[in-house]
């Protein structure tokens, strides 16, 4: 086991590379030695033998079947002197699920394979030297809290104007609810996975105006995207999916869309504080995990919200970029 520096890097960058399969890969095509260590009972020895001043800057470590990887970052999480450094995952194939739990765990960065190597080159570079200027940043700049406290005084509101709305609107509740049962068979609620406050992963109430079946046919639809041919991420896939005229919706769905009455049940999500009235957009987790850039990482500080100024001032509109809907 070998560790050196990064050629192509501007900063002397020392990374420990924590997996079998990509190893040769990553070892070969850095033109470098670097630390690999391929099982995890050598993985903690070997962080807990480093002395403070030797630490590495960057850990990459390859996510697979087995869920080791997932312990090392928590390990790594969770240790007084380790929780600083820089956490690249690097998955051997598409899995959601694995994406899903690298966002629970605040990583730097996760990419599959196969991925352009000068990304991860660039994504290297630029998190060694923010990580560098950061202390500088933080002397010029005020502190932002990465864990966002919403004030009790917004909490009290929130809770006090979605409560009561719930109470009056309920009779509208159950009217749409049967409207809805009697149009097309499946669930009145339709529920979603969002990412609120601090990658928060919550339940999203909406009254259902699709099919039931909407989701299985999202690939089948691809050519109808409107955002098809924007911005792509590495793996070349679009952050965001809308179709004009959506067949999957529902006469009655139509309805409910147009006069946002499909929202309403997010006044559950405010009332048990996933959301708050006013906040970003709850991003959907196939949009969320393509914002990973640090330009971006900063919207999840602060709560998903019922309306916005996104909601107020773009509502609709087919002419967005994937900018706007960020």
């Amino acid at each position: 086991m070998i560790s050196s520096t990064i050629e192509r890097s501007i900063v002397n960058t020392k990374i420990v590379y924590f997996g079998q399969l990509l190893k040769s890969l990553i070892s070969d095509e850095l033109n470098s030695n670097i630390a690999q260590i391929e099982y995890p009972e050598y993985f903690k020895v070997y962080m807990d033998s480093e002395p403070l001043l030797s630490l590495p800057d960057v850990i990459l470590i390859e996510v697979d079947e087995n869920d080791d990887c997932f312990d090392q970052v928590n390990y790594i999480k969770n240790h007084p002197f380790l929780q600083g450094l820089i956490i690249i995952l690097l998955g051997i194939k598409d899995d959601k699920e694995w994406r899903k739990t690298a966002l629970k765990l605040q990583v730097n960065d996760y990419y599959t394979y196969p991925f352009p190597l000068e990304d991860l080159y660039e994504r290297i570079n630029f998190l060694v030297k923010f990580k560098l200027i950061k202390p500088k940043i933080a002397e010029v700049t005020q502190a932002v809290k990465e864990k966002y406290e919403i004030p009790v005084q917004k909490r009290i509101f929130d809770v006090m104007v979605s409560g009561l709305a719930l109470l009056f609107l309920s009779p509208l509740f159950v009217i749409v609810a049967l409207i809805i049962r009697a149009e097309s068979a499946g669930k009145v609620i339709y529920k979603s996975k969002r990412v609120g406050a601090g990658y928060k992963i919550f339940d999203f109430y909406k009254f259902r105006s699709m099919r039931n079946d909407a989701d299985k046919l999202l690939h089948t639809m691809k050519d109808l995207n409107q955002y098809a041919g924007t911005e792509e991420n590495f793996n070349g896939k679009t952050a965001f999916v809308k179709f004009k005229n959506d067949p999957r919706i529902t006469k009655f769905g139509s309805f409910l869309r147009k006069t946002s009455i499909d929202e309403l049940p997010q006044l559950i999500n405010v009332f048990i504080g996933d959301m708050s009235l006013v906040g970003n957009r709850p991003l959907p987790l196939y949009e969320a995990e393509q914002l990973t850039t640090n330009e971006w990482s900063t919207r999840f500080i602060g709560p998903a919200g019922l309306t916005g100024l996104w909601q107020i001032s773009k509502r609709g509109q087919k002419e967005m970029s994937e900018r706007e809907r960020k």
